[in-house]
């Protein structure tokens, strides 16, 4: 018996439309796929990223603590940041590297003095660790002075010593002299002593003795020392004086070496201090 021609042509509809239909369906799966694949790849390279961002971050966050002195002495015409810094970080080993960075080359002359900025430093640093954080503690110039190491001898220091003293002594007498003759001490005491006693002295009195005396206990207890020996921990006013005059004379260079162009800072192009770029 022959099957119903519309019932078989029906029939192959539907099953085309099905094929069709299954067809799509994987199609539209893969391309879901696909796509979700990309979003995950598109993830895995955030990730990456941030993993290498967080990474670089952390390497940034690492401080070098850097501090140096207004004048520093060295002894050898080769200088490294080690002579003339004192350093600190987290990380110990970057440090015995930095030491040994170059800074300059001195001419072996002795009494020669350059001129060195701390971006200078911090530049030279940046060299070697580009993502270091320095941190800058101590002066933002230093002075830098060569002075070649010499024995001095106990016959030539005795000498200076013994000159000195002398020098010194002898200044400071005539100035005292000086004073007393100009206000008339001497005559002043007469007076003092014959309104006190009724007596015209004779010479000297018991008055200039005690001013003697007097004159050098002050002179001591002023200066706050006598031979090594200090009577408080205070500094003395000759040292007050000597530090003051240090200041000024290294503010003085620093100014002048930065007038004349001869500081070294990050923007010379060699040792000298004389070309900027």
């Amino acid at each position: 018996m022959l099957e119903d021609p519309e019932l078989f042509l029906s029939d192959k509809i539907v099953t085309i439309i099905i094929s069709f239909v299954t067809e799509q369906s994987f199609c539209i799966a893969r391309m879901v796929v696909e796509k979700r694949s990309k979003v995950l790849s598109s993830q895995k390279v955030r990730i990456l990223l941030r993993k290498t961002r967080r990474n670089a971050m952390a390497v940034k966050q690492e401080t070098l603590y850097i501090k140096g002195d207004k004048n520093i002495e060295v002894t050898k015409p080769e200088v490294t940041l080690g002579d003339i810094l004192s350093m600190e970080c987290s990380n110990q080993n970057v440090i015995p590297r930095l030491k040994t960075i170059k800074v300059m080359k001195m001419q072996e002359k002795n009494g020669q003095r350059k001129v060195i900025s701390i971006l200078k430093i911090i530049k030279l640093i940046h060299e070697i660790y580009p993502n270091m954080d320095v941190q800058n503690l101590g002066e933002t110039d230093i002075i830098v002075t060569y002075e070649e190491q010499k024995s001095t001898g106990m016959i030539s220091y005795l000498i200076k010593t013994g000159f000195t003293v002398v020098l010194t002594f002898t200044g400071a007498a005539f100035a005292i002299m000086t004073f007393n003759n100009d206000v008339s001490v001497r005559k002043l005491f007469s007076q003092i002593y014959q309104l006190m006693t009724g007596i015209k002295p004779q010479g000297s009195t018991i008055l200039e003795l005690s001013y003697s005396i007097g004159l050098t206990i002050g002179i001591l207890l002023f200066f706050n020392h006598f031979g090594k020996k200090k009577f408080s921990v205070d500094p003395t006013p000759l040292e007050v004086q000597m530090r003051t005059y240090e200041n000024e004379i290294q503010t003085t260079l620093v100014e002048n070496a930065s007038r004349k162009g001869k500081e070294l800072d990050a923007d010379t192009s060699n040792s000298n201090g004389s070309n900027r770029s």
